[in-house]
C-alpha cells in the first residue's frame, strides 16, 4: 500500500492513468516501464485462488505476473488496479499483465427502500460528489465528506419505490454524528445488476444531498455491459477514509 501511495504522489500519474482504457490497443502500451492505474472488477475463478481483471471498457486482463502473490479475492468486487501490460490476446483474455497492486474498493448492492425509515437507517448527511460514472455494470462514486475518525460512516445507494421519476436512486450517507474534524475522501461501487431488465439503455437519476442542497445527477446505463460513462479526473492522490 505504501508503494501505491508513493506512485500516486508522482506528478501526472492520475492524468496518465485515466487515458488507460483508450490506449490499450496502442503498441506503445506494451513497455515494461509503463504503469497503468484503472478501476477494475476483480473476478475470481471458481474453486481456485486465481482471478482476472475486467476494465470498464470490457477488456480482460490475466495476471501473468504479480507483485502481490498473496492476494486472493473472496468474491467479485471492484478495485483500483495498478498494472503493466505484457501482451495481447493471452489464452482468451484481451491482455496479459503484471499486477503491481490492487486496492479493494467498497462494493455494495443497491439497497432496499425503507420508506419513512430511510433517514434514520441510511442517514441524510451531506457529501460532495467529486466523480460519478458507470462502468462494467457498476455505479462508481468518489465523494468528499467531513470525518472525525470515531466511527465508520455508512454509505448506500437506495432505489426509491413509487416515485414519479423512473429509476431514481438516492446516494445516502450516515455519519452517525461523527464530529467533523477533517475533510476526507471515500470511494464506493454499487452493483446495478438488480436493476437490469431487458438490456435496453436506461436513464438513471442519482439524487444526492450535497453541502449546497439536493442535486440530481443524470447517467446513462447500458445493462449489457461496457463503459457507459467515462471516468472523470478526480481520482484522489491520497488515501481514503474507511466507510461501510
Amino acid at each position: 500500500m505504501k508503494t501505491l501511495k508513493r506512485i500516486l504522489a508522482c506528478a501526472g500519474i492520475i492524468t496518465v492513468s485515466l487515458a488507460c482504457n483508450s490506449c490499450l490497443n496502442d503498441d506503445n502500451a506494451y513497455s515494461l516501464d509503463k504503469v497503468w492505474y484503472s478501476m477494475a472488477t476483480v473476478v475470481p475463478l471458481e474453486d481456485t485462488p486465481a482471478y482476472y481483471l475486467r476494465l470498464d471498457g470490457g477488456e480482460t486482463l490475466w495476471p501473468a505476473a504479480s507483485a502481490i502473490p498473496w492476494y486472493v479475492p473472496g468474491e467479485q468486487h471492484r478495485a483500483l488496479a495498478l498494472y503493466t501490460l505484457l501482451s495481447d490476446t493471452y489464452y482468451g483474455f484481451d491482455h496479459a499483465a503484471k499486477v503491481h497492486d490492487l486496492r479493494d474498493v467498497l462494493t455494495k448492492p443497491v439497497a432496499e427502500d425503507r420508506g419513512e425509515e430511510n433517514d434514520a437507517h441510511y442517514g441524510n448527511d451531506p457529501v460532495k460528489i467529486k466523480d460519478l460514472w458507470i462502468g462494467d455494470g457498476y455505479l462508481n462514486v468518489i465523494f468528499g465528506f467531513n470525518y472525525g475518525g470515531s466511527v465508520k460512516h455508512f454509505i448506500n445507494l437506495v432505489k426509491r419505490d413509487g416515485t414519479d421519476t423512473p429509476d431514481v436512486l438516492e446516494f445516502r450517507h450516515n455519519a452517525y454524528q461523527d464530529p467533523a474534524h477533517v475533510w476526507s475522501t471515500g470511494i464506493v461501487s454499487f452493483d446495478l445488476s438488480s436493476l437490469a431488465t431487458d438490456g435496453e439503455e436506461r436513464k438513471l437519476t442519482v439524487r444526492v444531498k450535497t453541502f449546497d442542497g439536493d442535486r440530481d445527477y443524470e447517467v446513462t446505463w447500458q445493462p449489457a455491459g461496457g463503459e457507459e460513462e467515462k471516468p472523470g479526473t478526480e481520482l484522489p492522490a491520497d488515501g481514503f477514509a474507511e466507510v461501510i
